[in-house]
């Protein structure tokens, strides 16, 4: 159980990564959008609450980074 929770933690640390990387590009349709949409809903039952409590940054959003901390703390003490 607790290698399952550790790799679907994994997972979903990968999915907010291509998240952030799709993010540095501008919108072009097809495939790519279709990741985009996807990896979007997804992470953004997460993200969003994050991103409502932390201060405005102008315009940089550090709720991944916040989620990402959060995630690796809760993997290490998975495997702990």
């Amino acid at each position: 159980m607790r290698d399952l929770l550790a790799t679907l933690i994994y997972l979903f640390t990968m999915v907010i990564f291509v998240r952030v990387i799709l993010s540095w590009f501008p919108s072009r349709g097809g495939a790519i959008d279709a990741v985009r949409d996807w990896t979007g809903r997804i992470t953004e039952p997460v993200l969003g609450p994050v991103r409502r409590v932390l201060p405005s940054m102008g315009g940089l959003d550090l709720s991944p980074v916040v989620v990402l901390l959060v995630l690796q703390v809760v993997r290490a003490a998975i495997i702990r």
